[in-house]
This record gives structure tokens, sequence and C-alpha cells, in this order.
């Protein structure tokens, strides 16, 4: 299930970096951490559903590589995004 527009917008105005921003890593960072906890839970009730578990690991390993982005330049904002997201690492 993907995201719904409502949630889309309560996601950009607590993760955007200014206004018009709409792609940022960190953004991008939130809508993916929002989408695997989502599939996480249907894996859960759903164990044989492998197209699903596939989509799964593809989006976390886009989301380790755009977290390794940011901390390889601003390794205090990588801190900061971690915490308030949950993700340990």
């Amino acid at each position: 299930m993907s995201l719904t527009q409502v949630r889309k917008q309560e996601l950009m105005t607590e993760y955007q970096a200014h206004e018009t921003d709409t792609g940022s890593a960190d953004l991008q960072v939130a809508f993916l951490t929002e989408r695997i906890t989502q599939l996480t839970g249907h894996l859960k009730a759903n164990p044989k559903d492998h197209a699903s578990r596939r989509g799964l690991l593809k989006m976390i390993g886009r989301r380790k590589r755009l977290l390794s982005f940011i901390n390889a330049r601003e390794p205090e904002r990588y801190q900061a995004l971690i915490k308030r997201l949950g993700i340990r690492r």
C-alpha cells in the first residue's frame, strides 16, 4: 500500500528543508521509512508474499544509500535525522 496524500503532506511539512522542498534526501528518507514500516506490517501478516519482500529489501537499500550520502556530507544532520525517525544504525 502506498502513502496517502494526507500522510505525504504531513511528512513534507515535518521534514522539508525549505518551503518548496519536494525531494531532498531527508524527505526521501522519511518517505521510505514510512513505506518500510507499512510494508513490514504487511509482511508479518503475509509471510509468503515474496514479491513484497523483494520490494522491501530494495527500499531498505535505497534508504541506506541516501543515509550514507547525508552522513558523508553532514554527519550532525545525519544523527539528527535518524534520531527523529527512530532508525537504528
